[in-house]
């Protein structure tokens, strides 16, 4: 048990500890959820798993709350597995360790999971607890939503039975969603070739690190940089002139969250590693002074390395730069429909390396299906100019607003009740899992709220501890005045 388990409210709390303290990174959290089915059984409820491996649980109503409508509280149960460069740590094998920072929790060197942990602890204490008021209740928890939403995909029609869902996975407290943007994965492949290594050329590894990082959807339009296209415009502009031949370039490390770091293994001859360095050390002013506000951390540097094996045929590595610096990134569109919201984005997230190819792992996000399409044709005209395979896969829909939902009018009510001001009612760029349970479930009324969380999916991720109690309170008192079934 760690220093949280003595915050309020205590339920909540203990669940999120015993949460962080079980390994769950995304395609590696049956552990927790096995936790989580022993915790249902030895409460007494229903709980089961469908064929792709959601967990469902079921409580029944309170007395006299039988006639209500039934409630779906929805949490997922992976996490994204990040951590700073020189903490060590296995995500697989390792717990995350919370501690309290002034009116924050945060995560020592990791990201901290509450993204969407504390949905998580919130849905298994309303079901652990014995004093709250509620109508007939389910809590579905899928799995890998950060990776590619496979659990909300594999959910089948018949598994649930409630009218409502609430989603648990926002993470401004004052703010209730009822819409989100859709998405599409996009993987750029370029083939390379190789030769030895040219005669007198020494081995330098190049460096960008120090950025914030965060999330792709919900962090896109603040002006973060984006590690892979820093490192792709030096290349562009220095390499023909230093005579420098790449042998790998790795960046990033999730396609759904901002590059903070990005690295090429290079040669180049030795007399011109002084230059390197120079045009390395104005380019980071360059760059600071572009972004400085925003990334105020910012560090290019050079390192010795182990000679590499080959590099690149320069024609190919020619290709490779210029594709990584002309791909689109950043907001493309901002929506004329709501205003502040991003419309589309194209986050440029993971390039990898290989013997004979080099993978440029994009994620598309739009409000609009056509928007995503037109984003999605760019990366596919950018591959027919550069001889790149084009390749889109996992494409999830949008959650379309309704103007006339029920749970909705009755969160903005009882929201106004409590605070004596009406909650912020909005749609998110990112991407939640509401749009895909519209499909076997189409009659359900949703929206999404939770506890104020910033910078998720980045090792500085961490959530206000007041707001935790705000949700808690909120979700007991949505949960008292649902409707009655008619």
């Amino acid at each position: 048990m760690s220093e949280i388990t003595q915050l309020s409210p205590t339920a909540v709390w203990h669940f999120f500890d015993q949460i962080c303290s079980i390994p769950h990174p995304s395609k590696y959290e049956e552990q927790l959820a096995q936790y989580i089915v022993s915790f249902a059984q030895a409460e007494g409820l229903d709980v089961r798993r469908d064929n792709t491996g959601n967990v469902i649980i079921k409580k029944p109503a309170t007395a006299g709350m039988e006639n209500r409508k039934g409630v779906v509280l929805q949490a997922h149960i992976d996490m994204v597995p990040q951590k700073n460069e020189d903490t060590v740590h296995d995500f697989t094998q390792d717990p995350i360790l919370p501690f309290i920072d002034g009116e924050w929790v945060t995560a020592t060197g990791t990201t901290l999971g509450a993204d969407n942990g504390m949905g998580m602890a919130t849905c298994l204490a309303i079901l652990a607890a014995k004093d709250i008021e509620h109508g007939p209740l389910e809590v579905l928890l899928t799995i890998d939503e950060e990776t590619g939403m496979t659990g909300a995909f594999g959910l089948g029609a018949g598994w649930l039975e409630g009218d409502i869902l609430l989603n648990t996975d926002s993470e401004q407290e004052g703010e209730v969603y009822m819409g989100c943007a859709g998405g599409v994965d996009v993987a750029l492949t370029i083939d390379i070739q190789r030769e030895a290594i040219p005669a007198e050329h020494q081995p330098i590894k190049l460096v960008v690190k120090g950025l914030k990082g965060g999330h792709s959807g919900c962090d896109i339009h603040t002006g973060r940089g984006n590690a892979n296209k820093i490192m792709a415009r030096f290349l562009v502009g220095h390499a023909n002139e230093l005579d420098l031949r790449i042998n790998n370039f790795t960046g990033g490390s999730l396609r759904n969250a901002l590059p903070r770091e990005a690295s090429v293994v290079a040669t180049l001859p030795a007399a011109n590693i002084d230059k390197l360095n120079a045009l390395f050390a104005e380019y980071q002013q360059i760059v600071s002074a572009e972004l400085g506000h925003v990334e105020t951390d910012i560090t290019l540097f050079t390192e010795a390395c182990a000679q590499p094996n080959d590099v690149m045929v320069l024609t190919d590595q020619t290709r490779l730069m210029h594709t990584l610096n002309v791909c689109p990134n950043g907001v493309i569109r901002m929506s004329d429909d709501i205003e502040g919201v991003v419309e589309t984005s194209l986050n440029m997230g993971v390039i990898t390396t290989e013997t004979n190819t080099v993978t440029i792992l994009c994620l598309i996000r739009s409000l609009i299906d056509s928007g995503r399409s037109y984003v999605e044709g760019m990366l596919q005209s950018l591959a027919t100019i550069t001889g790149a395979q084009c390749v889109s896969s996992g494409a999830y829909p949008g959650w379309k607003p309704d103007a006339d939902s029920e749970i909705m009018q009755v969160f903005r009510d009882t929201y106004q009740q409590m605070y004596g001001n009406k909650p912020n009612i909005m749609v998110i760029h990112a991407g939640l899992e509401c749009g895909l349970f519209k499909e076997p479930y189409p009659e359900m009324d949703m929206l999404s709220f939770g506890p104020t969380i910033k910078f998720p999916h980045s090792p500085d991720e961490k959530v206000k501890i007041d707001t935790v109690q705000m949700f808690w309170d909120q979700m007991l008192a949505i949960l008292k005045n649902i409707p009655v079934k008619k």
